[in-house]
């Protein structure tokens, strides 16, 4: 059998598995997983040469480490935990529009005077004075905390490596605040916690990921080009709508070209109406400019 001269690495389960198959197929994409989740290899169709390989999410970034295969898509988290310098060995070329998360610093919410990281270090000097003992931090994300504590000055702690449900460490009595990821801060609140106003370390999204390790050769720089087309039309549409805009009589070109945004295209330019290619943040202002005039 032929060697694919492709490789993408997506999840094998789970939301982010059905995010990407979803987006894929947007993108003029679409996965094809033969047997179901007992598959590890699949296919794009109609994309001769390309092999899909399901994976966990840390492998993911361990194959793209180590070049076994040419794409990726995992989160950003996972890049910055597991890579010492994810700039040698991985691009992030896109964010995909889903698997929003934060990496953040959570402590009690009955710590009420502790609201900033500057705060921590005092409350690390109270446990090392009264119970002779380091401040403990539950969490699975070492490497970045590490850096992070260490950019705010905070030396003075050790880490509970976590291997389940981190958020519940220190109602557990094994930590006293904690590094995890959140989206929406529920279980965070659920088991009275709080995060911290500079404590968030990270934005997380699941991003396409390249290898630089990988055997980049001439086909597989032109199936990349393939994908990549397609994928940059996806996101496209994604950011961008298109707005119509007609007039009842003759109108002052110029004048309607001072009210745009570098975010905007024109596509048609017709006596009685404009089509214009506007970035989705700048629709409500662009739209209620026109109409002013």
């Amino acid at each position: 059998m032929k060697k694919p001269a492709l490789t993408i690495g997506v999840p094998s389960k789970g939301r982010l598995m059905e995010n990407t198959f979803s987006f894929f197929a947007r993108a003029g994409l679409p996965i094809v997983r033969p047997r179901g989740e007992r598959d590890y290899r699949g296919s794009v169709t109609g994309l001769e040469g390309v092999e899909v390989a399901f994976l966990s999410a840390s492998e993911i970034v361990g194959e793209m480490a180590r070049g076994a295969v040419h794409f990726g898509v995992t989160g950003a988290d996972l890049i910055e935990e597991a890579l010492p310098d994810p700039a040698s060995k991985v691009e992030m070329l896109s964010p995909l529009g889903f698997g929003y998360a934060n990496v953040v610093v959570a402590v009690p919410e009955a710590w009420i005077d502790v609201h900033e990281m500057a705060d921590i270090e005092e409350v690390a000097a109270g446990l090392r004075q009264k119970h002779a003992r380091r401040m403990r931090v539950a969490t699975k994300y070492i490497n970045l905390t590490r850096r992070f504590f260490k950019k705010h000055g905070i030396a003075d702690y050790r880490i509970v490596e976590s291997l389940g449900a981190t958020e519940g460490a220190p109602a557990a009595g094994t930590a006293d605040i904690i590094v995890d990821i959140t989206t929406t801060g529920s279980t965070l609140a659920a088991n009275a916690l709080k995060v911290l106003d500079d404590g968030t370390m990270l934005k997380s999204e699941a991003h396409l990921v390249a290898a630089l390790q990988a055997d980049w050769s001439g086909e597989a720089q032109e199936k990349a080009r393939l994908v990549l087309a397609r994928m940059h039309a996806e996101e496209e549409a994604r950011e961008k709508r298109e707005l119509r805009v007609y007039f009842g009589g003759a109108f002052d070109a110029g004048k309607i070209h001072a009210l745009m945004a570098a975010d905007v295209e024109i596509l048609v330019e017709a006596a009685d109406h404009l089509v214009l290619l506007v970035g989705k943040k700048a629709v409500a202002a662009l739209s209620d400019a026109l109409i002013s005039e």
